[in-house]
Protein backbone atom coordinates (compact mmCIF):
# COMPACT_ATOMS: atom_id res chain seq x y z
CA UNK A 1 0.00 0.00 0.00
CA UNK A 2 1.40 3.59 -0.84
CA UNK A 3 1.91 6.59 1.46
CA UNK A 4 -0.75 7.93 -0.66
CA UNK A 5 -3.59 5.37 -0.40
CA UNK A 6 -3.05 5.16 3.08
CA UNK A 7 -3.53 9.07 4.20
CA UNK A 8 -6.74 8.60 1.69
CA UNK A 9 -7.80 6.43 4.61
CA UNK A 10 -11.29 7.45 6.69
CA UNK A 11 -10.35 7.58 10.66
CA UNK A 12 -13.61 8.01 12.94
CA UNK A 13 -12.09 9.54 16.75
CA UNK A 14 -14.59 8.65 19.50
CA UNK A 15 -13.52 10.72 22.48
CA UNK A 16 -15.63 12.78 25.28
CA UNK A 17 -13.19 15.94 25.91
CA UNK A 18 -12.79 18.13 22.81
CA UNK A 19 -9.52 19.27 23.39
CA UNK A 20 -8.37 15.84 22.69
CA UNK A 21 -10.45 15.09 19.85
CA UNK A 22 -9.24 18.68 17.72
CA UNK A 23 -5.60 17.29 18.82
CA UNK A 24 -6.10 14.53 17.09
CA UNK A 25 -8.15 15.35 13.99
CA UNK A 26 -5.14 17.63 13.67
CA UNK A 27 -2.33 15.85 13.68
CA UNK A 28 -4.08 13.27 11.37
CA UNK A 29 -5.39 15.96 8.84
CA UNK A 30 -2.11 17.45 8.82
CA UNK A 31 -0.57 13.92 7.84
CA UNK A 32 -3.51 13.30 5.17
CA UNK A 33 -5.97 11.48 6.96
CA UNK A 34 -9.67 12.13 6.08
CA UNK A 35 -11.64 12.56 10.29
CA UNK A 36 -14.69 12.64 11.57
CA UNK A 37 -15.72 12.80 15.49
CA UNK A 38 -18.13 11.50 17.79
CA UNK A 39 -18.15 12.51 21.51
CA UNK A 40 -20.56 9.82 22.80
CA UNK A 41 -20.51 5.93 22.67
CA UNK A 42 -23.91 6.49 20.63
CA UNK A 43 -22.82 9.33 18.06
CA UNK A 44 -19.95 6.73 17.48
CA UNK A 45 -22.09 3.55 16.65
CA UNK A 46 -24.50 6.15 14.71
CA UNK A 47 -21.46 6.86 12.58
CA UNK A 48 -20.39 3.59 12.33
CA UNK A 49 -23.69 2.68 10.84
CA UNK A 50 -24.43 5.08 8.37
CA UNK A 51 -20.88 4.60 6.95
CA UNK A 52 -18.01 2.72 8.15
CA UNK A 53 -14.48 3.95 8.21
CA UNK A 54 -10.75 2.66 7.96
CA UNK A 55 -10.06 2.66 11.21
CA UNK A 56 -11.87 3.84 14.40
CA UNK A 57 -9.50 5.38 17.46
CA UNK A 58 -11.75 4.58 20.20
CA UNK A 59 -11.29 6.62 24.15
CA UNK A 60 -12.06 3.46 26.59
CA UNK A 61 -13.71 6.34 29.40
CA UNK A 62 -16.96 7.79 27.04
CA UNK A 63 -20.01 9.28 29.07
CA UNK A 64 -22.53 6.97 27.69
CA UNK A 65 -21.34 3.49 26.54
CA UNK A 66 -18.20 3.21 27.72
CA UNK A 67 -15.42 1.92 24.87
CA UNK A 68 -15.44 -1.33 25.68
CA UNK A 69 -19.06 -1.70 25.15
CA UNK A 70 -18.36 -0.11 21.61
CA UNK A 71 -15.67 -2.59 20.76
CA UNK A 72 -17.78 -5.36 21.96
CA UNK A 73 -20.96 -4.29 19.77
CA UNK A 74 -18.37 -3.20 16.68
CA UNK A 75 -16.65 -7.04 16.53
CA UNK A 76 -20.30 -8.31 16.68
CA UNK A 77 -20.57 -7.93 12.75
CA UNK A 78 -17.50 -5.87 11.66
CA UNK A 79 -13.28 -6.33 11.27
CA UNK A 80 -12.65 -2.41 11.24
CA UNK A 81 -9.41 -1.78 12.72
CA UNK A 82 -9.79 -0.21 16.62
CA UNK A 83 -6.97 1.76 18.26
CA UNK A 84 -7.99 2.12 22.25
CA UNK A 85 -7.07 5.02 24.06
CA UNK A 86 -6.38 4.62 27.89
CA UNK A 87 -4.87 5.88 30.60
CA UNK A 88 -1.46 4.79 31.44
CA UNK A 89 -1.65 3.06 34.65
CA UNK A 90 -4.30 1.20 33.57
CA UNK A 91 -3.27 -1.95 32.37
CA UNK A 92 -6.34 -3.92 33.27
CA UNK A 93 -8.19 -2.13 30.51
CA UNK A 94 -5.46 -2.16 27.27
CA UNK A 95 -5.79 -6.47 28.25
CA UNK A 96 -9.43 -6.06 28.34
CA UNK A 97 -9.09 -4.07 24.81
CA UNK A 98 -7.20 -6.61 22.90
CA UNK A 99 -9.42 -9.65 24.68
CA UNK A 100 -12.27 -7.94 23.06
CA UNK A 101 -10.69 -7.47 19.88
CA UNK A 102 -8.70 -4.07 19.69
CA UNK A 103 -5.98 -4.08 17.47
CA UNK A 104 -3.70 -1.89 19.30
CA UNK A 105 -3.71 0.45 22.17
CA UNK A 106 -2.28 4.23 22.77
CA UNK A 107 -1.59 5.32 26.18
CA UNK A 108 -2.24 8.86 27.20
CA UNK A 109 -0.54 11.16 27.34
CA UNK A 110 0.38 10.35 23.85
CA UNK A 111 2.80 12.52 21.47
CA UNK A 112 1.64 12.80 17.71
CA UNK A 113 4.22 11.03 16.24
CA UNK A 114 3.26 7.99 17.99
CA UNK A 115 -0.75 8.24 17.47
CA UNK A 116 0.03 9.05 13.43
CA UNK A 117 2.58 5.98 13.62
CA UNK A 118 -0.11 3.38 15.09
CA UNK A 119 -2.44 4.61 12.69
CA UNK A 120 -0.34 3.78 9.86
CA UNK A 121 0.72 0.52 11.06
CA UNK A 122 -2.38 -0.78 11.87
CA UNK A 123 -3.66 0.45 8.68
CA UNK A 124 -0.92 -1.20 6.48
CA UNK A 125 -0.85 -4.49 8.31
CA UNK A 126 -4.81 -4.98 7.77
CA UNK A 127 -4.17 -4.55 4.23
CA UNK A 128 -1.60 -6.37 3.62
CA UNK A 129 -4.02 -9.67 4.86
CA UNK A 130 -6.92 -8.49 1.93
CA UNK A 131 -4.32 -11.28 -0.61
CA UNK A 132 -6.67 -14.11 -2.04
CA UNK A 133 -4.94 -17.07 -0.83
CA UNK A 134 -7.20 -19.84 -1.32
CA UNK A 135 -8.77 -22.79 0.74
CA UNK A 136 -6.07 -25.07 3.12
CA UNK A 137 -7.23 -28.10 4.87
CA UNK A 138 -4.70 -28.53 7.35
CA UNK A 139 -6.13 -31.93 9.09
CA UNK A 140 -9.85 -33.19 9.45
CA UNK A 141 -10.73 -30.77 11.94
CA UNK A 142 -9.00 -27.61 10.76
CA UNK A 143 -9.71 -25.73 7.30
CA UNK A 144 -8.74 -22.17 7.02
CA UNK A 145 -10.31 -20.29 3.75
CA UNK A 146 -8.06 -17.18 3.19
CA UNK A 147 -10.16 -16.00 0.22
CA UNK A 148 -13.42 -15.61 2.70
CA UNK A 149 -11.21 -14.99 5.63
CA UNK A 150 -13.14 -18.00 7.75
CA UNK A 151 -11.51 -20.58 9.95
CA UNK A 152 -13.51 -24.17 10.49
CA UNK A 153 -13.03 -26.49 13.18
CA UNK A 154 -14.79 -29.49 13.24
CA UNK A 155 -16.90 -28.61 10.65
CA UNK A 156 -17.88 -25.13 12.57
CA UNK A 157 -17.08 -21.71 11.91
CA UNK A 158 -14.92 -20.17 14.54
CA UNK A 159 -14.53 -16.33 14.79
CA UNK A 160 -11.29 -14.88 15.06
CA UNK A 161 -10.34 -11.21 15.92
CA UNK A 162 -8.39 -9.78 13.21
CA UNK A 163 -5.36 -9.66 14.77
CA UNK A 164 -5.52 -13.18 15.58
CA UNK A 165 -6.68 -13.65 11.94
CA UNK A 166 -3.37 -12.09 11.15
CA UNK A 167 -1.13 -13.92 13.37
CA UNK A 168 -2.40 -17.27 11.84
CA UNK A 169 -2.25 -16.17 8.65
CA UNK A 170 1.55 -15.29 9.09
CA UNK A 171 1.72 -18.75 10.74
CA UNK A 172 0.66 -20.71 8.28
CA UNK A 173 2.09 -19.16 5.69
CA UNK A 174 5.64 -20.05 7.36
CA UNK A 175 3.73 -23.61 8.45
CA UNK A 176 7.17 -26.13 9.32
CA UNK A 177 9.77 -22.78 9.99
CA UNK A 178 10.71 -21.10 13.01
CA UNK A 179 9.39 -17.87 13.35
CA UNK A 180 10.88 -15.74 16.15
CA UNK A 181 8.84 -13.12 18.33
CA UNK A 182 10.37 -10.43 16.36
CA UNK A 183 9.57 -11.47 13.21
CA UNK A 184 5.95 -11.89 14.25
CA UNK A 185 6.03 -8.23 16.01
CA UNK A 186 7.28 -6.84 12.31
CA UNK A 187 4.99 -8.83 10.26
CA UNK A 188 2.10 -8.95 12.32
CA UNK A 189 1.98 -5.59 14.35
CA UNK A 190 4.49 -3.47 12.49
CA UNK A 191 8.55 -2.62 13.30
CA UNK A 192 6.63 -0.46 15.73
CA UNK A 193 6.02 -2.61 18.14
CA UNK A 194 9.63 -4.62 18.85
CA UNK A 195 9.65 -3.99 22.17
CA UNK A 196 6.12 -5.65 23.18
CA UNK A 197 7.15 -9.53 22.97
CA UNK A 198 4.03 -10.02 25.04
CA UNK A 199 1.53 -9.33 22.60
CA UNK A 200 2.57 -12.48 20.75
CA UNK A 201 2.44 -15.05 24.03
CA UNK A 202 -1.32 -13.52 24.38
CA UNK A 203 -2.36 -13.89 20.97
CA UNK A 204 -0.70 -17.39 20.08
CA UNK A 205 -2.58 -18.15 24.02
CA UNK A 206 -6.44 -16.47 22.41
CA UNK A 207 -5.67 -19.04 18.93
CA UNK A 208 -4.88 -22.12 20.86
CA UNK A 209 -8.02 -21.65 22.83
CA UNK A 210 -10.19 -21.32 19.50
CA UNK A 211 -8.41 -24.14 17.54
CA UNK A 212 -6.62 -26.51 19.88
CA UNK A 213 -8.28 -29.38 20.96
CA UNK A 214 -6.27 -29.71 24.37
CA UNK A 215 -4.28 -25.87 24.31
CA UNK A 216 -2.09 -27.11 26.72
CA UNK A 217 -0.64 -29.54 24.25
CA UNK A 218 -0.95 -27.68 20.90
CA UNK A 219 -0.76 -29.85 17.97
CA UNK A 220 -1.19 -26.69 15.61
CA UNK A 221 0.75 -23.86 16.51
CA UNK A 222 3.98 -25.21 18.56
CA UNK A 223 6.27 -23.21 20.83
CA UNK A 224 10.25 -22.96 20.37
CA UNK A 225 11.55 -22.00 23.90
CA UNK A 226 13.37 -18.86 23.97
CA UNK A 227 12.80 -18.27 20.25
CA UNK A 228 9.22 -18.13 19.03
CA UNK A 229 6.51 -20.28 17.49
CA UNK A 230 5.83 -22.95 14.40
CA UNK A 231 3.03 -23.96 13.17
CA UNK A 232 2.97 -27.45 12.66
CA UNK A 233 4.17 -28.75 9.01
CA UNK A 234 0.78 -30.01 7.60
CA UNK A 235 2.14 -30.03 3.82
CA UNK A 236 4.83 -32.60 4.74
CA UNK A 237 2.71 -34.24 7.45
CA UNK A 238 -0.01 -35.09 4.75
CA UNK A 239 2.75 -36.25 1.99
CA UNK A 240 3.92 -38.25 4.03
CA UNK A 241 0.26 -40.01 5.11
CA UNK A 242 -0.19 -40.88 0.90
CA UNK A 243 2.69 -43.94 0.73
CA UNK A 244 1.12 -45.10 4.27
CA UNK A 245 -2.62 -44.22 2.82
CA UNK A 246 -1.59 -46.62 -0.24
CA UNK A 247 -0.39 -49.50 1.41
CA UNK A 248 -3.28 -49.76 3.53
CA UNK A 249 -5.22 -49.61 0.26
CA UNK A 250 -3.57 -52.58 -1.55
CA UNK A 251 -3.78 -54.93 1.56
Amino acid sequence: MTETQLTNKRILVVDDEERIVRFIRLNLEQDGFQVEEAFTGKKAMDKLRQSMPDLVVLDVMLPDIDGFEVLRLIRENNDVPVIMLTAKSEEDDRVRGLELGADDYVTKPFSPRELVSRVRAVLRRTEAQRGSEGIIQVDERLKLDFDRREVWVDGKLVKLRPTEYRLLYHLVQNAGWVVTHDQILAKVWGYEYRDEPHYVRLYVNYLREKLEKDPANPKYILTERGVGYRFVDFKRQQEEAKPEAKRKKST
